[in-house]
């Protein structure tokens, strides 16, 4: 009997040492799968931490670009705002070589604003005139711009409500930034007056019918 007894004590013994190494494993395990849990969500969330730290400061970088004057912007007063159906002869906002043209800055227009967005083909000076006095900002390019010039401007149409991009015969300049009463030439995209130009004047305070409809009017702009 005390011999039967040993034994029974024996595996009994063995059984809850095989338990307590079971368990300690399974904690190690846990722990093992914790420690992973957190590393991976630290992998993924360090870098957006990061994106959103640069994209806030950028932001903050340009709304305070916006609050100052735009080194060689071009600012006309609009003395008029009545709905034509023929064409108007707009004067240049600024003197321009011979041979060279500028897109209007406002003044009479057409009853139908042109739809926000990126065209490929020329769009009519006095629809165009009506979308800026919603407030859009237009994005005039020569018809000869820089290949990557013009992929920046479709870019920028198709993410940004209230821009409206498209080439224009014999512009004075590869890029022109158009907002009501006010005007940027541009030699290129990358020109850091272009983000505070449309950071500005989107929706500004220039804009004659603020929150008026940059669609619903004319043209099919591209997707």
């Amino acid at each position: 009997m005390g011999a039967a007894k040993a034994s029974r004590d024996q595996r009994r013994a063995a059984v809850e040492a095989l338990r307590a190494e079971q368990a300690r494993a399974e904690r190690r395990r846990t722990r093992i799968l914790l420690v992973t849990v957190v590393l991976v969500v630290l992998a993924l969330a360090i870098p957006v931490a990061l994106v959103l730290v640069r994209e806030t400061r950028e932001q903050e970088r340009l709304a305070a670009a916006a609050e100052e004057p735009i080194e060689g912007e071009e600012q006309v007063e609009v003395d008029s705002a009545g709905h034509v159906t023929e064409d108007v002869p707009y004067e240049p906002p600024a003197p321009v070589a011979e041979g060279t043209r500028l897109p209007p800055v406002g003044g009479d227009h057409d009853p139908t604003p042109q739809n926000c967005g990126f065209y490929d083909q020329p769009v009519r000076d006095e629809h165009a005139v009506h979308s800026l006095e919603h407030g859009a900002v237009w994005l005039a390019y020569h018809p000869d711009a820089a290949e990557g010039d013009v992929d920046r401007l479709r870019e920028i149409a198709q993410t940004t409500p209230y821009v409206l991009a498209s080439p224009y015969e014999d512009l004075a300049a590869p890029v022109v930034a158009t907002a009501w009463g006010v005007q940027l030439e541009l030699d290129t995209t990358d020109d850091e007056r272009l983000d505070a130009f449309l950071a500005r004047y989107v929706q500004g305070e220039q804009t004659p019918e603020p929150g008026a409809a940059c669609s619903g009017g004319v043209g099919a702009p591209l997707t």
